[in-house]
């Protein structure tokens, strides 16, 4: 039986992550996981790699992408420091869960504890980005975000009433008044640069952003290969019509959106400023330049298809 740790966020979904302990402690006892509370932001990390080194087979990410973010970038420097490896695991209590729908977790407690139990893996890509707060770099397993999608994020944050899907369905429809002159950039990308206005660029490892929004439906984690969504300047009524194609995956095909698949993606601001994310966590609110690049085949995930 292999020596497990839950790291468990208890403000994740509002508090979801405090009120799945009981849960887990009965419904996993007969594994016999270590459980931790992260404390403070970025404290998931610190304790994903001391889990490492304290001989964790598998350490499991309880909250949201931003929990499972950090647990992936802590698991990752874990093997670059020569400390050791562990299968990720994640129980999805948070609010978008993107990363765990990516590597085919579905959201819930029972759910999560059964494919946990069952115990299948995969190995995935992982994608680090180097720019805004980050000079050094950040690992991700879902998708960096700039331009619009960015701004949506920031503003689901604020609308602390809500939860889940419907808090970034009104953030989407709030950043339309906020977020709809596109800045000029340059994307270089394996084969090609594009000079370009960019209302937003998706940057996925992962196939979905914001909980629902279907950033690149045909995309996968183990392909060693990103897939780019660059949407140009639409009009403010066009963004309306799109937000639903998002949802649903369709829009390839509208004049605006272009999807290229490359292992390097570098942006910069020619005209205006890029705010980002990766996976929901924020790189930059106003920077100039983001290089990202894709390792494939890097972290082993417990999940429900292999």
């Amino acid at each position: 039986m292999p020596k497990i740790k839950l790291v468990v966020n208890p403000v994740s979904g509002r508090g979801a992550g405090l009120r799945s302990v009981p849960y887990l402690e009965e419904n996993l006892k007969d594994l016999h996981p270590s459980l931790v509370l992260t404390e403070r932001p970025g404290h998931a990390q610190e304790l994903a790699c001391e889990a490492v080194a304290s001989g964790f087979e598998v350490v499991v990410a309880v909250g949201g992408d931003g929990t499972s973010n950090e647990v992936l970038n802590g698991l990752v420097q874990a093997q670059l420091k020569g400390v050791g490896s562990a299968k990720m695991g994640v129980i999805s209590v948070g609010r978008g869960n993107d990363f765990a729908y990516g590597i085919g977790v579905p959201k819930g407690l029972p759910e999560g504890c059964q494919i946990l139990r069952q115990g299948k893996t995969k190995v995935i890509d992982v994608g680090v980005v180097s720019g805004g707060f980050y000079p050094q770099g950040r690992y991700f397993g879902n998708g960096v975000g700039i331009g619009f999608d960015a701004v949506v994020g920031f503003e689901a944050l604020k609308l602390a009433p809500l939860s889940g899907f419907a808090s970034y369905i009104i953030a989407a429809l709030k950043t339309i008044y906020l977020y709809y002159t596109a800045p000029i950039v340059k994307i270089t990308l394996d084969d090609q640069t594009i000079e370009t206005p960019a209302l937003m660029v998706s940057i996925m490892n992962g196939r979905r952003m914001g909980g629902g929004f279907m950033m690149a439906p045909a995309s996968s984690t183990q392909d060693g290969l990103f897939d780019v969504c660059i949407a140009g300047q639409v009009s403010r009524a066009e963004i309306f019509k799109l937000i639903p194609r998002f949802m649903k995956g369709t829009q390839e095909g509208h004049p605006a959106i272009r999807t290229i698949r490359s292992r390097q993606v570098a942006v910069t601001a020619l005209q205006g400023s890029l705010p980002a994310h990766a996976d929901g966590e924020t790189l930059c609110t106003a920077g100039e330049n983001l290089a990202v690049s894709l390792h494939p085949a890097v972290l082993e995930v417990i999940t429900m298809t292999t």
